[in-house]
């Protein structure tokens, strides 16, 4: 009688379901899935990679294309060109997760990866300013990969292994910040800078922006080949799916208390379905969000920044120097993410984590202006270890909030949960860009202010972006999953 009376717990595998076989695959391998991490880690730079690559030479573009009248002015249109890729991303993010929840991550994350093959590769030939806008435009609109491809880092894994997941989602994502500015920067104009290799009157004389974005474009064909053996991990039938992606019967000694059981399961599931009023999701996102606005306006200050003259407050430095720092950076960055993060995040948990490189970055970003000072291998060196640091900040905040996210929903939730941020996320990423190349332009006109002058004054509204944040991250803003 005494086990009549408790319910039991049955877990069932269903034969021609792709999710089932992923779970049954976890079931029978408690270990780390070194392959299916390998491909989340591909994926998600192959993403990466595109949307950052022209922050080196996005200044010396605008000024082939002689949009600018001015050489204050080229941060102005460059944010533009920034901004369209969020923005395109920001109108269709909601609709690929939507798609990801409905027929699976792996044709969405394909889809993904053909744009950046064909979308990339048009805007290295890009013209004129207007065909440059456009095809990141249509690039951003046709990737939404970003999203599933954190919904799967977590359910290719087992529970214990799942921050390990998400933190190689934001390694990948961070170093791909890393290596496509590196990328843009050592190819770049490769007829000015290589001259007995590509001769002006060459393709490449004629597309000096071509060579950097064929190089990630033919990363994206490879990615794309191996996408063939990347298993599904959506659950396809028609039962319910509980938060763990596991499949579970309830047998009850009697109808009626069984029906009961299914009745208050049925109205909890119901209470949850609406993820908008899910607030320790939209709280996540809302955060997530905000420093994400701080991110890619600092990307896109710092590289406009080195590159522009002392006599405005910069480093004078080359576009190659540019991608040397960013190159020497992303490396130790994957170090950190694949040793030390998921200790940190074992002893701080992610929420102590983001606090903590939060406010480690507010004195850090009051430093950098600073630099203009130094000349020579010490401002290659001192510029290199800052770079780095605040990489490393950026990384560990934003992969603590990943985790919030993704545990604040069930399995069948998780695409159009990170449909929902990735359209939050890519609406203040596209505002950052335009913003921030104002700002820089409107910085640089005040080289003689008396109250932060010049380049002061952008870092420090930098800071005030990252102080607000911070504050965001207490309760009773920010509130925590049950799971």
């Amino acid at each position: 009688m005494a086990n009549a009376a408790a319910p039991l717990l049955e877990k069932v595998y269903f034969e021609n379901c792709p999710g089932c076989k992923q779970e049954k695959k976890k079931d029978a391998n408690p270990g780390i899935p070194y392959k299916e991490f390998a491909f989340v880690w591909m994926v998600t730079l192959c993403t990466a990679l595109p949307i950052s690559i022209l922050f080196p030479f996005l200044y010396f573009m605008i000024r082939d294309l002689h949009i600018a009248k001015r050489e204050e002015d080229i941060g102005f249109y460059a944010g533009f060109v920034g901004a369209s890729f969020m923005f395109g991303r920001a109108l269709t993010s909601v609709f690929w997760g939507l798609v990801a929840d409905r027929y699976g991550r792996k044709p969405v994350i394909a889809i993904g990866i053909c744009a950046v093959v064909i979308f990339n590769t048009l805007f290295g030939l890009s013209a004129t300013y207007w065909m440059a806008i456009t095809t990141r435009l249509l690039l951003g609109s046709l990737n939404g990969l970003l999203g599933p491809i954190k919904a799967y880092s977590i359910e290719v894994c087992r529970a214990e292994h799942q921050a390990l997941g998400l933190s190689l989602v934001s390694t990948a994502w961070g170093i791909g910040l890393i290596i496509g500015p590196a990328i843009g920067g050592f190819f770049a104009q490769p007829a000015e800078k290589y001259p007995d290799i590509f001769s002006q009157d060459s393709f490449f004389g004629r597309f000096p922006y071509f060579l950097p974005c064929f190089c990630i474009s033919l990363f994206a064909v490879g990615v794309l080949i191996l996408c063939i053996w990347l298993p599904e991990t959506l659950h396809m039938h028609n039962v319910n799916k509980m938060q763990d992606g596991t499949i579970e019967f309830l047998e009850a000694p009697s109808c009626g208390s069984g029906l009961k059981e299914n009745a208050n399961e049925s109205e909890e599931r119901a209470s949850t379905e609406n993820l908008f009023k899910n607030w320790p999701l939209m709280s996540s996102i809302i955060v997530y969000c905000v420093f994400s606005l701080h991110d890619m306006a600092y990307t896109e200050i710092f590289s406009l920044w080195a590159v522009s003259d002392k006599s405005y407050g910069g480093l004078s430095f080359s576009s190659q120097d540019v991608g040397e720092v960013l190159a020497i950076s992303g490396f130790s960055l994957l170090v950190y993410q694949l040793f030390l993060y998921p200790s940190l995040v074992k002893l701080l948990g992610p929420i102590i984590s983001s606090r903590v490189a939060s406010v480690l970055s507010i004195p850090l970003l009051a430093a950098f202006p600073f630099m203009t000072k130094l000349s020579g291998l010490r401002l290659s060196l001192i510029a290199n270890c800052a770079s780095l640091l605040k990489n490393i900040l950026c990384v560990t905040i934003i992969t603590g909030l990943f985790i919030l996210q993704n545990n604040a929903v069930p399995q069948h939730q998780r695409g159009a949960a990170n449909g929902i941020a990735m359209t939050g996320m890519s609406l203040f990423k596209a505002a950052a860009p335009a913003g921030g190349g104002i700002l820089f332009s409107w910085a640089q006109k005040r080289q003689s202010a008396s109250f932060l002058p010049g380049d002061q004054m952008v870092f420090f509204i930098l800071n005030v972006v990252e102080f607000i944040g911070l504050l965001m991250t207490f309760k009773p803003f920010l509130a925590v999953p049950n799971k």
